[in-house]
Parts: structure tokens; C-alpha cells; sequence
């Protein structure tokens, strides 16, 4: 009974959880809207069927994810002496395109997380039958050290936990 109406319960207490971020209120109403959205929400997604990702390496996950969060504060620091420091006549921005072996949806999803939430560095564009995906970068110095940077920092390991 309670998979019926709850197919995905830390979906739908995430996405209550974050109504009531958002609103900044735990008033009976924004309660029982953030409730209700929740409940909705994680239902209309069931109905879709997501495929499960199959996640194999927790050791290897936990690795990424302190290499991820090092980079998101060296890239905070970068881009701010960037912007602080009035050097920006002297910032090259570019695209890059990057191959990569990668083609799990879940991987994929993670790997555009990690490089939109590091400061500097946008997921542009991912073609699947190339499987080469597009950044852009806001100060490109050396093409070759983003390509190197992204497949063995981030690629390799999300070939390990998601294929």
C-alpha cells in the first residue's frame, strides 16, 4: 500500500524537503504543501519507470566525490582572482570537446553535475552517437590538460561505479 502512493519516499521527502527550503516556513501550509508536492511529484515520476542505476563502487564513489568537492573550492578561488583581481583582458574563455567512453545515463547525469557545479566550467552539449561532450571553459589555457583533466579525474571513476 505504501509503495502505491510512495513508489520513490526519499524522492518525494527530498523534493518536500526542498519546498520548505525554498519557502523558508514550516507553517502548517507550507507543511502541507511541500507534503503534497512531495507525495504528487514522487508518483508522477513513478509513472515514468526511470530505469535503476546500477551503482557497483562506494569506495571509488567516495574517492570522486572528495576530488570534486577539492575541485569546486579550487575553482571558487581561481574564479574569484579572476573577477577580484581585474586580470579579466588577460582570461581566454573557449569550448572544449572531449571524448568519452562513458555512455550510462546515470554517469552521464553525474558527469554534467560535476563539471556545472565547479565554478568556471559549463556542460554545453553531449552528443551520444559521437560521444563527445562540448564544456565551456572560462579560462582555457591548455585544451589537452581540460580533455586529460575530465576523462581521468571524472571519467575513469564514473566508468568504475556506474559500468
Amino acid at each position: 500500500m505504501t509503495r502505491r502512493w510512495l513508489p520513490y519516499p526519499l524522492l518525494s521527502a527530498a523534493l518536500a524537503a526542498t519546498w520548505l527550503v525554498l519557502n523558508q516556513s514550516l507553517s502548517p501550509g507550507a507543511l502541507l504543501l511541500g507534503l503534497l508536492f512531495g507525495v504528487l511529484l514522487g508518483k508522477a515520476y513513478g509513472v515514468l519507470h526511470p530505469p535503476k542505476a546500477r551503482f557497483r563502487n562506494y569506495r571509488t564513489a567516495a574517492v570522486l566525490l572528495v576530488h570534486v568537492l577539492h575541485d569546486i573550492v579550487r575553482s571558487n578561488v581561481a574564479v574569484a582572482r579572476i573577477i577580484l583581481g581585474g586580470a579579466r583582458d588577460e582570461v581566454h574563455s573557449g569550448f572544449v570537446a572531449i571524448p568519452l567512453e562513458l555512455d550510462d545515463r546515470h554517469g552521464l547525469a553525474v558527469l554534467a553535475c560535476i563539471i556545472t557545479s565547479t565554478p568556471g566550467t559549463v556542460w554545453v552539449s553531449f552528443d551520444p552517437s559521437a560521444k563527445v561532450l562540448l564544456i565551456h571553459v572560462l579560462d582555457l589555457v591548455d585544451e589537452e590538460t581540460w580533455i586529460t583533466t575530465i576523462r581521468q579525474r571524472y571519467e575513469r571513476p564514473l566508468l568504475e561505479i556506474f559500468q
